[in-house]
C-alpha cells in the first residue's frame, strides 16, 4: 500500500491500483523507481512512517481516492467548481472519468460562475471613473485638475462637488420643463419667449462649463471623446448653439429672399431648427450621471440585450402572422379597415400589446377569434420576459448601490 497524507489525513492505495492511471499524479509515483523524481511529486516525505505529504484540500480528495478504487470520478454540487476542477488538474485526473451527468452540471455550474464574476466585474466599471485622483500626478497643473475632477467626478469628496451634482440634475429638469413650457399656446407670447430664451441661456451656459471643467480634468482627451457621459453632455448643449446659428443664418436668408420672393429654403431652414430644438430632450439622459437607478436600467438593458432582441423577433413574427391572418378572413367586409396586409399591421401591434385602440376592429366572427388568439398570444408573449428582466434590474440595482455606498 502507498500511504498519502493529504492535509493531515491518511489515504492508503494499493500500488497495482495505481498503476492502471499511469499519467495520473499517484499513478507515477507509484511507478517511479528514482526517489528524486518522487520527492518532486510531492510536497514532503516522512521516512518514520514511509508516507508522501502533500498540501491539498483533503475533502475534494476524497473523490479523487474514490475515483481510484471505483474508476469513477463523482461530482457533488455543493464544491465549487473552480476549486474542484484546479484540483483535478494537479492530481493529472481528466474530466472525461467522470459520469456525463455530472460534466454537465459542473460545466453549468462553471458557465454560471464566470457570468456571474464578469457581471460583478462590469458592475465594477460601472460605478468607477474614467480617470483617478492618481493620474494627474506629475501632469501640467495636476493639482488643479485634480481639484476639478474631484468637484464635478466626485460628488462625495466634498460640499461644494454634491451642491455642483444637484445643481446638474436641477438645471436638466428645469431645460426639460421649460422645453415643454415652450409648447403651450399661452407661452407663445412675446413675454413668454423672453423668459424661454433666457432660462435656456441659463442652462445652457451651465451646462457649458459643467463640460469644460470636464474637458480641463481629463487626463486622456481620446478617452473623454469615447466616453458615452461625455457624448450626451456634447448632445445636450450643441442645439443651444446650432439654435444661434441658424436663427442668424434665417435672418440673413428672409432678407436675401425677400428680394427674390422665394422663401422655400427659409421654410427647409425652419424644420431643421425644429429638429435641432427637439434635441434637448436628450439632456434628460444627463440624469442617469447621477441616478443609480438609471443606470442599473441601461446596465440591465446591455445584459439583456439578447432576451429583448428575442422578445422584440417574436413580436415582428405575431405582427406578420397575425396580420396575414385578419386579412385574409376580413379583407371581403364591406368598409374594413384591413384593406391589405400593412394596413392590419397597426391591428396586429397594438393587439399584441394589449392596449387595444379600437380604432380597427374585426366585423366577423371568425376575425373575431383571430383577435382573441391575437390577443391571448400577446398577453402570454409580454409576460415571459418580464419577470426576468425585473429579477436582473432589481439585483443590479442592489449591487450598484451597495458598491455606492462602500466607495
Amino acid at each position: 500500500l502507498l500511504n498519502i497524507n493529504v492535509g493531515g489525513k491518511l489515504f492508503q492505495i494499493a500500488y497495482k491500483v495505481l498503476a492502471q492511471y499511469p499519467i495520473t499524479r499517484l499513478g507515477k509515483l507509484a511507478l517511479y523507481t528514482d526517489p528524486v523524481k518522487k520527492l518532486q511529486l510531492c510536497d514532503d516525505y516522512l521516512v518514520q512512517k514511509n508516507e508522501y505529504f502533500f498540501d491539498r484540500d483533503p475533502s475534494i480528495f476524497h473523490y479523487i481516492f474514490h475515483f481510484y478504487r471505483s474508476g469513477v470520478l463523482w461530482v457533488m454540487d455543493e464544491m465549487c467548481p473552480s476549486n474542484f476542477v484546479e484540483e483535478i488538474e494537479y492530481w493529472g485526473i481528466h474530466l472525461k472519468y467522470s459520469q456525463r451527468c455530472c460534466r454537465i452540471l459542473l460545466e453549468e455550474k462553471r458557465d454560471e460562475l464566470s457570468e456571474y464574476l464578469k457581471i460583478e466585474k462590469e458592475l465594477e466599471a460601472e460605478l468607477e471613473p474614467l480617470e483617478s485622483g492618481t493620474q494627474f500626478d506629475g501632469k501640467f497643473l495636476g493639482r488643479f485638475r485634480k481639484m476639478v475632477w474631484n468637484l464635478i467626478e466626485n460628488p462625495y469628496s466634498s460640499v461644494p462637488a454634491k451642491i455642483i451634482a444637484v445643481m446638474s440634475s436641477f438645471f436638466v429638469l428645469i431645460s426639460i420643463v421649460g422645453m415643454t413650457l415652450s409648447t403651450v399656446d399661452e407661452m407663445k407670447n412675446k413675454t413668454g419667449k423672453m423668459w424661454m430664451e433666457q432660462m435656456e441661456m441659463i442652462c445652457a451656459i451651465f451646462f457649458t462649463s459643467e463640460y469644460l471643467m470636464r474637458l480641463i480634468s481629463a487626463s486622456s482627451f481620446r478617452n473623454f471623446l469615447r466616453a458615452a457621459f461625455n457624448a450626451i453632455d456634447l448632445v445636450a448643449i450643441l442645439p443651444f448653439y446650432i439654435q444661434i446659428l441658424f436663427e442668424n443664418l434665417d435672418d440673413g436668408d428672409m432678407q436675401y429672399h425677400e428680394e427674390l420672393h422665394k422663401v422655400e429654403n427659409v421654410s427647409k431652414l425652419g424644420k431643421v431648427l425644429k429638429l435641432i430644438k427637439l434635441m434637448r430632450i436628450f439632456r434628460i439622459l444627463k440624469l442617469a450621471r447621477h441616478s443609480t437607478g438609471l443606470r442599473a436600467f441601461s446596465f440591465t438593458m446591455r445584459q439583456c440585450y439578447q432576451q429583448v432582441c428575442c422578445l422584440l423577433l417574436f413580436i415582428a413574427m405575431g405582427v406578420f402572422t397575425f396580420s396575414a391572418l385578419i386579412h385574409s378572413v376580413e379583407h371581403d367586409v364591406p368598409g374594413t379597415g384591413f384593406t391589405s396586409i400593412p394596413c392590419a399591421w397597426w391591428w396586429a401591434a397594438v393587439s399584441l400589446s394589449t392596449v387595444g385602440y379600437g380604432d380597427t376592429v374585426p366585423d366577423t366572427i371568425l376575425g373575431r377569434m383571430v383577435a382573441f388568439v391575437c390577443i391571448s398570444f400577446g398577453i402570454i408573449l409580454n409576460g415571459m420576459p418580464i419577470s426576468i428582466l425585473y429579477n436582473k434590474f432589481s439585483d443590479y440595482y442592489a449591487k450598484l448601490k451597495a458598491h455606492e455606498m462602500s466607495q
